[in-house]
């Protein structure tokens, strides 16, 4: 299997929605589920991108592609891509264009008991300067 360089796209949900959609707020599972994806295919993550309601031709997307450094997209799911992103269908679109795959893991998320909850909601609201709970 050839080792290809992944970008895993997480996408941001404000703290708020942890009781509504817990997998939408915590990045860090979102971001678990694209790498145990690369590995279980013999890929690597290179790049974690943590975006919301980012435009499809955004640089940040496309810097590391460019040079060379990225060969594929990953997000956990759709519901994760269609919040990262402004358009999915622009997005897929202009992968298509640069002849870069775009995936999602697709595994199963997690179920989040209230421990787990509140895990999340501590490290996503502690005032430590420059933490971004990741």
């Amino acid at each position: 299997m050839d080792e290809l360089r992944v970008a895993a796209i997480t996408g941001m949900a404000p703290l708020e929605e942890l009781d509504v959609d817990p997998f939408a707020v915590d990045t860090r599972s979102q971001h678990a589920m694209c790498a145990r994806w690369a590995a279980d295919r013999g890929h690597v993550v290179t790049r974690h991108l943590l975006v919301y309601g980012l435009r499809h031709d955004h640089c940040g997307l496309w810097s590391d592609v460019d040079a060379g450094r990225v060969d594929l997209f990953v997000a956990a799911n759709h519901r994760v891509l269609a919040r990262a992103l402004r358009s999915v269908e622009d997005f897929t679109a202009e992968c298509e264009r640069r002849g870069i795959r775009l995936e999602t893991a697709g595994l199963e998320e997690p179920t989040y008991t209230s421990a787990m909850k509140a895990e999340v909601h501590r490290r996503l609201s502690m005032p430590t300067a420059g933490y971004d709970g990741t």
